[in-house]
């Protein structure tokens, strides 16, 4: 895997930049020379999972928004977005169960697309929020503009083109093209807001996706995770949890066997989770009652089977867990799934 900028600077996968050059020449411009300009090397043969700094993409779409004078350019690169583009976790997003799973994927595996944006996803009383913040200290309004509307976008493709937002906000003065945000989103759009973000009523978000596919998610999330294992081996978190899901068809994974992998003692293990405010005990607990779930909805195995799969050897304590997990037992869930 290549990447252009240093491992500490921000950087975005290449199959999304794949995406902005398609952009420029949308608007018939010199991506090649843009590219020049900004200092990536156009001759290189970047593999889709590559990485490319995220200050330079900064310049290209400030360029870009300078030679077209289209302050909606953000919306026109979220219309040429394809699943694909997200490698993986795109794939897993339009087999997701419901929206609010798709998302909860985004949240976890976000690392994977871009270093340089955090997605963060709040129940409310009636409705889901998303957020979108930037991590760089200057963002091009246009590149917001196309994650936030790419966001909608994926939204659209797995639910259909009836989903409907119940609010839109934008943490930016409001553009001469204002009404191009309000057709794309179906919604008023509110510009100068404190927050960047998208609300959904909850019975949109918890729908029952006909693109459910469970095992096909669970299967493209293990791509993410392993591609997320090589490209952030500082995410501590992420790399217990590819190795607790490796290693749990085996039974319950310990600790010490998990820091072992991962070329550490045990207390420096421990040491490091609490420093992401985390524990070997939360990730495993947390892991488990995700894939119970997965494995529950739209699948035609047996809840013995499942518990053995999460490394239960009694199918009661799989029960007793699951209930703790979401207050129902394991063929209730079922149940109310199907």
């Amino acid at each position: 895997m290549k990447t252009d900028t240093p491992a500490d600077s921000p950087t975005t996968v290449v199959s999304l930049v794949a995406i902005l050059g398609k952009l420029l020449d949308h608007y018939g411009l010199d991506k090649y020379e843009i590219a020049k300009q900004v200092g990536i090397d156009a001759r290189t043969a970047y593999k889709s999972n590559d990485r490319i700094s995220t200050a330079k993409l900064q310049k290209v779409w400030k360029i870009a928004r300078k030679k077209t004078g289209d302050n909606c350019l953000g919306l026109t690169y979220a219309e040429l977005i394809q699943p694909a583009a997200l490698c993986g976790l795109g794939l897993a997003w339009i087999t997701s169960d419901t929206l609010k799973d798709s998302i909860n994927r985004l949240v976890r595996f976000q690392a994977a697309l871009t270093t340089a944006a955090d997605f963060s996803l709040n129940e409310l009383d009636d409705c889901y929020q998303i957020i979108l913040r930037s991590k760089l200290k200057k963002t091009e309004n246009v590149s917001v503009d196309a994650s936030i509307a790419t966001l909608y976008k994926m939204c659209q493709i797995t639910y259909g083109r009836d989903l409907k937002a119940e609010s839109v906000s934008i943490a930016h003065p409001k553009p001469d093209c204002s009404k191009k945000f309000d057709r794309f989103f179906g919604v008023k759009v509110k510009f100068n807001a404190k927050e960047t973000q998208i609300i959904f009523a909850k019975n949109t978000f918890e729908f029952r996706l006909v693109t459910s596919n469970p095992d096909l998610a669970r299967t493209h999330d293990e791509i993410v995770i392993n591609y997320l294992k090589c490209f952030d081996k500082n995410n501590i978190v992420m790399q217990v949890r590819a190795r607790i899901i490796e290693e749990l068809n085996n039974g319950i994974p310990h600790q010490e066997k998990i820091a072992s992998h991962l070329n550490m003692s045990l207390r420096n293990l421990q040491r490091k989770l609490k420093e992401e405010d985390s524990s070997f005990k939360s990730i495993l607990d947390e892991t488990r009652s995700e894939l119970s779930k997965q494995y529950l909805r739209g699948s035609d195995r047996s809840i013995i089977e499942v518990g053995f799969l999460l490394g239960f050897t009694e199918p009661s304590n799989f029960a007793r867990a699951f209930r703790r997990w979401t207050g129902v037992s394991p063929n209730e869930y079922r149940g109310a799934s199907q």
